[in-house]
């Protein structure tokens, strides 16, 4: 039997699709069971969660107050089309199996604590549209692999601590200066290789 998960947090709920959730204790229900173990949920919003269910089609997590960090067991949703996570407290790190999310539309995690580099395995994720990071306190430099994923539309980084040079191939040829501001060493557009990718990122 076929399935589909969605969780989604706006103003602070999660939205997760996941299609093919066909039993209990297989790898997604196992990564979902990870991530909310790994969530603070003051509010009880996910009291009434049950991984078990056969067919968990959506769970409304609004106004969730949530906290804790991701976890590496998400890279195992290999049929997650949605990961909104934005407006919450979510700290720590970006998990690099993120990238393994072959089938990832969108990655909203904006608007939370998330510290420590983009992943450049991200790259990978060949089916992504939106990526909006904004608002955290990430550090690094925006990866060049994000330049070869052609579905890519809309990538907001701003106000972060983010290093380096603005890419300008690729998806990055039409995405506006304005997802990139309130990064103080962040330098303007690269000119045909002509600046160190990695300029101030020592």
């Amino acid at each position: 039997m076929a399935g589909c998960l969605s969780l989604t947090l706006l103003m602070g709920v999660v939205m997760l699709s996941v299609v093919g959730l066909e039993v209990s204790g297989n790898s997604e229900g196992d990564a979902l069971s990870a991530l909310r173990r790994s969530l603070s949920d003051p509010d009880k919003v996910l009291q009434s969660w049950d991984p078990n269910l056969v067919n968990p089609c959506t769970w409304d997590l609004g106004n969730s107050n949530l906290s804790g960090h991701l976890v590496p067991e998400l890279g195992k949703l290999e049929h997650l089309q949605y990961l909104e996570l934005y407006k919450n407290n979510i700290q720590g790190t970006i998990p690099v199996e993120l990238g393994n999310l072959k089938s990832l539309i969108s990655l909203d995690l904006y608007d939370n604590k998330i510290s420590g580099i983009i992943p450049p395995s991200l790259g990978k994720l060949k089916s992504l549209v939106f990526l909006r990071l904004n608002d955290n306190q990430l550090t690094g430099p925006i990866p060049r692999e994000l330049s070869d994923i052609s579905s890519l539309k809309v990538v907001d980084v701003s106000k972060n601590n983010l290093c380096g040079t603005i890419p300008t191939s690729g998806p990055f040829e039409h995405i506006p200066l304005s997802n990139y501001e309130d990064n103080p060493r962040l330098e303007g557009p690269e000119l045909g290789g002509l600046a160190t990718y990695d300029t101030n990122c020592s």
